[in-house]
């Protein structure tokens, strides 16, 4: 039986107390995940303290780059680990894994590198009463020890997201990634070794929340900052916890996330990039879509074509070439899931198409599956509407106006992010303007560059990371003023 441990102080640690790691393709036992308790939550963010007053704090920045830079290529080298370990966890495809989550978790220490390498900061001069001046200019400093909190939908991924920048900064991390999905943060301590990043630098606690290694982490003073992707009650928690000792935070959360679709726009580009974005990774995305509005001259078109290209979506393992859906993250999510599904027949809904489980041969009729599912007969009320769902269904609206569709897709407690789709480019700059989301895109979906701003409006988030714009939380600016 595969023993996922955690990672302190450059050496895997092993705990009494453990919980079992089910894969989702067919709910059997692949592992038993070490949790930590205080002490080893503890023990980790002294390490990291040691580490930011040790060798990694006198490290130059071309030093820890380097060594970024070599953690990136060890990643790629070890490419084929990464993608076992992530789909054994998620269940998802290697056609998607393979293409998203393993290059990109790797290639984030190395755009995280280039950009301190290149970042500038501020200089100003003053003049003074008795005529000799000032000069005034300002240092980036690391924030301390970060603490970590990640998702389960895209683990490396997402974890390097954050782990890379802070890293670059010359921070230290104490990770805790999901209890679903263990395998690739620990993974990742075998890198670091390899890497030569010193002892403490990296550290990975197991565990689940309250009263275990996220509640740990998140309470411990001696935590300088946190970071945290996922479900905006969890951030809500985070952000109480962080209050204590006024410690700043970076939430990405929840997102309930519209499409806008109007009668002029490309119907291959709309349904290509619909398709993506309502079914990719079996929905569980937080820029997902699943509130559709389609103008009212296109609906049945529309609705007709995403129907067809959900239905040529295939169900299977991840060593399926020809899979592009897996099963979702655990049992406990399907049945979140499923009872959306039930109650948006109860609410009225028409299935368009899925609406179920799907038929499974052998074990995989034991796993977390679902099938792709698309309604409409809604209005904007229902709760499949107005909740956030995380899996692969979405609802689809026809509307009249601009004016009205504006009103209706800001009518959310969540701004994450939207897609626009129109050849109206006056329509196209008008629209994006006024939706309240911290991200849209026009004509496409999850066309991202990394130096551009990532994060949310409302209870999406707070705070802003990729490119210069991650310096801003895993940096305190300091100015110095010399008198001349």
């Amino acid at each position: 039986m595969k023993q996922i441990l955690n990672f302190i102080n450059g050496e895997f640690i092993s705990t009494a107390k453990q919980f079992e790691k089910r894969t989702p393709l067919d709910n059997s036992l692949i592992g038993m995940v070490h949790e930590a308790g205080k002490a080893e939550v503890d023990a980790a963010v002294k390490a990291a303290h040691e580490a930011l007053n040790g060798p990694w704090g006198r490290m130059t920045v071309v030093e820890r780059t380097d060594i970024l830079n070599k953690v990136a290529d060890e990643i790629n080298r070890r490419f084929d680990e990464f993608l076992e370990a992530e789909c054994a966890d998620t269940g998802k495809p290697k056609s998607l894994a393979s293409h998203i989550d393993i290059p990109r978790g790797a290639a984030n220490f190395k755009i995280f590198a280039d950009v301190i390498k290149n970042a500038p900061t501020e200089f100003f001069e003053m003049a003074t009463p008795d005529g000799k001046g000032a000069i005034n200019y300002a240092m980036r400093r690391p924030v301390g020890v970060v603490g970590v909190v990640c998702p389960w939908n895209l683990p490396l991924l997402l974890m390097t997201w954050k782990v890379g920048p802070a890293l670059a900064c010359g921070n230290t991390v104490v990770v805790k990634p999901s209890e679903e999905t263990p395998q690739t943060a620990t993974l990742l301590g075998e890198v670091m070794n390899a890497c030569g990043v010193p002892k403490g630098v990296y550290n990975v606690v197991h565990g689940f929340g309250p009263n275990s290694a996220g509640e740990f982490l998140t309470t411990n003073q001696n935590v300088n900052a946190i970071t945290f992707t996922g479900e905006t009650r969890t951030g809500a928690a985070i952000m109480r916890a962080a209050a204590e000792g006024a410690r700043p935070v970076s939430l990405e959360m929840g997102g309930k996330n519209p499409a806008i679709v109007f009668a002029d726009a490309n119907l291959d580009v709309a349904i290509e990039a619909t398709l993506r974005s309502c079914f990719s990774n079996c929905g569980q995305v937080c820029l997902g879509t699943e509130r559709v509005y389609v103008e009212r001259p296109f609906f049945e078109t529309f609705v007709a074509a995403l129907k067809a290209g959900a239905e040529k979506l295939k169900l299977g393992v991840p060593s399926d070439p020809s899979a592009n859906m897996g099963p979702l993250v655990s049992q406990e999510h399907r049945d979140k899931v499923l009872s959306y599904y039930a109650k948006a027949v109860e609410e009225g809904a028409t299935v368009v198409t899925g609406g179920g489980i799907p038929d499974m041969p052998g074990e995989l009729a034991n796993g977390a599956w679902v099938q792709p599912t698309i309604w409409t007969g809604l209005d904007d009320n229902a709760a499949v509407v107005r909740e956030e769902i995380f899996g692969p269904c979405t609802t689809i609206m026809p509307f009249d106006s601009e004016e009205e569709v504006i009103k209706r897709a800001n009518d959310t407690t969540y701004g994450l992010a939207a897609s626009v789709f129109t050849q109206d480019v006056n329509r196209a700059h008008r629209v994006a303007g006024k939706i309240e989301a911290g991200l849209v895109w026009v004509n496409s979906w999850f066309l991202r560059d990394l130096r551009t701003p990532f994060g949310g409006a409302k209870q999406s988030g707070i705070g802003r990371e990729g490119g210069v714009h991650s310096l801003e939380f895993y940096t305190e600016l300091k100015n110095v003023c010399i008198k001349l």
